[in-house]
C-alpha cells in the first residue's frame, strides 16, 4: 500500500469508527469530571465501546492496521481501560499481551505486571482515552523501569488536551485512532 492509499483506508477507518463510537453509545453531553480533574462538557465511555463485540473488533482491527508500520513484540493495556482494547489487539496481531496494573498487589506474584516482560521487548501501548496523557505516562515509565521499550501509545480517543506533548517529551508517540475534535464535528 503505497502512502495515498494509506492515508485514505486510514480516513475510511477513522469514520467507520465514529459511526460506531456513536451507535454504542460512547459519547456523552453534560457535567463531567476526567480522571484528570478537568471539567467536560463531553464524556467518551470507551468501556462503552469495548463492551460492544462489533465495536471492540473494529478498534482491534484499526490498532492492528497501524501496528503493522510499528517495531513491536508485545501489546500492553493498563488496568481496567486498556485491558480489553490490549487483549483485543492481542488476539487481532498474535502477538502476546502484558496488563500494567496501576498499582503492585499485596498478594500473589507481587507484580505490576501479568504477563512476561524482558529488558529487550518492545512494546505499543493501548488506551481508551487519552487528555494530558498522564496515566498513561506513568504506565510507561513502570514498563522501562524493566530494561524494556515503549515508543508508541494507541489510543481510541485523544481529547487533543495535552496528551500527545506530554508522551513527546519522554519520546513516546501517541497514535489516536480518531480524536476529539473528528468526533464532535
Amino acid at each position: 500500500m503505497n502512502k495515498s492509499e494509506t492515508e485514505k483506508e486510514l480516513e475510511i477507518q477513522k469514520q467507520e469508527l465514529i459511526a460506531a463510537l456513536k451507535a454504542c453509545g460512547a459519547i456523552r453531553y453534560g457535567d463531567f469530571t476526567l480522571a484528570s480533574g478537568k471539567k467536560s462538557k463531553y464524556y467518551i465511555d470507551i468501556k462503552k465501546a469495548s463492551t460492544d463485540p462489533k465495536t471492540l473488533k473494529l478498534i482491534a482491527r484499526q490498532a492492528a492496521f497501524r501496528i503493522k508500520q510499528m517495531d513491536v513484540n508485545i501489546i500492553a493495556g493498563v488496568e481496567l481501560g486498556g485491558v480489553p482494547l490490549a487483549t483485543a489487539v492481542s488476539m487481532e496481531t498474535e502477538l502476546p499481551l502484558l496488563i500494567v496494573r496501576k498499582a503492585v498487589k499485596d498478594y500473589g506474584t507481587k507484580s505490576r505486571f501479568v504477563g512476561d516482560i524482558k529488558p529487550e521487548d518492545r512494546l505499543v501501548m493501548l488506551e481508551d482515552v487519552t487528555t494530558s496523557g498522564g496515566s498513561v505516562r506513568d504506565a510507561v515509565e513502570v514498563v522501562r523501569e524493566t530494561g524494556a521499550n515503549v515508543k508508541y501509545v494507541i489510543c481510541v480517543v485523544d481529547r487533543e488536551e495535552g496528551a500527545i506533548e506530554n508522551l513527546k517529551e519522554i519520546g513516546v508517540e501517541l497514535v489516536p485512532l480518531v480524536s476529539a475534535s473528528d468526533l464532535l464535528r
